[in-house]
């Protein structure tokens, strides 16, 4: 869980600062501003969200803020992970998230009879909605093992204790806003978190095209992204393993001639084992992401604060 309260403390500095920034209004007064970012908490007793915010032209750089929500009903399917949109409102000595809402995925592919044909498949493949066996957030992740670019035997449970940030790639991919942007997303974290790796994060990297990724291209891979092996792991196994685990965080993925066909999904797991976000999609930005680990990795040293 978030520690709400600091990230109130953290508002109230931040709505001084914001404070010095807008433009007097008359009494009453407000101006309107369209906003929309990555969700990172999110408090309905006390009508609070914490977003990390895209720029906002004219009035703000992209940054972490937290608003107060003014709204009769909290609005439905708020957390950790979604994207939403926003209007804000500021006044003189006060702003404020309104009409906040969930934006639905739209998929990048440069193809769209690709999705089509992959949803074709998931139909074809399922009699019914999503199983019992996908995982929502706040579900334990169960255990899983397979072996990664140094042929060293991974297992998730090794990593009780620390946040997991985990994607899924195959290294042939000629796209640069499908597996490379994945991969460029963890190379981020990687710089951002670079104190931190392997105490409180590691990043798992699981290959969907395991007969033609096999450790050796791994290696070859992993040295594109300068990755540190014993921080970041690129997992490959027997297909039905992956397949198994691909199910548990809904992420699809078949053959299409030479390449393959996929969907996105970038998956945060609390050091409590937990699953916090399955962000799906390629729409958010690295800094977005980096965000909210950020939230999962400070929860140890706001602990300590508060004892």
């Amino acid at each position: 869980m978030i520690d709400l309260p600091n990230w109130r403390r953290c508002w109230v500095g931040l709505l001084a600062i914001a404070a010095l920034c807008v433009p007097v209004y008359g009494s009453g007064a407000s101006q309107k501003y369209q906003a929309s970012g990555m969700l990172l908490a999110a408090d309905p007793a006390q009508h609070t969200i914490t977003v990390s915010c895209k720029e906002i032209p004219g009035y703000m750089d992209a940054m972490v803020m937290s608003f107060p929500v003014h709204s009769s009903a909290w609005p439905v399917g708020l957390k950790p992970g979604v994207s939403i949109e926003f209007t804000l409102s500021v006044a003189k000595n006060d702003f404020y998230a309104e009409n906040v809402r969930l934006q639905a995925f739209e998929s990048l592919e440069l193809d769209p009879t690709e999705a089509r044909r992959l949803q074709l498949v998931e139909n074809a493949n399922s009699s019914h909605p999503l199983s019992k066996d996908v995982l929502q957030p706040g579900d334990a992740v169960p255990d899983f093992r397979f072996t990664d670019q140094n042929h060293d035997s991974i297992s998730f449970s090794q990593f009780k204790g620390k946040v997991v940030a985990l994607t899924f790639i195959y290294t042939r991919c000629p796209r640069p806003d499908y597996c490379l942007r994945l991969s460029n997303n963890f190379g981020v974290l990687q710089r951002r978190f670079k104190n931190r790796l392997g105490n409180d994060l590691v990043l798992l990297t699981v290959i969907i095209d395991p007969i033609h990724d096999q450790p050796g291209a791994l290696q070859t891979y992993a040295r594109t992204w300068k990755a540190d092996s014993h921080t970041w792991h690129f997992l490959t196994g027997p297909v039905a393993d992956i397949q198994r685990l691909c199910h548990r965080f809904d992420m699809s993925f078949y053959p299409d001639e030479a390449l393959y066909v996929h969907s996105f999904h970038t998956v945060i797991i609390g050091r409590d084992g937990h699953l916090t976000a399955n962000l799906e999609g390629n729409n958010f930005t690295a800094q977005q992401l980096g965000d909210l680990v950020e939230t999962l990795v400070a929860e140890k040293e706001r602990r300590v604060e508060n004892e």
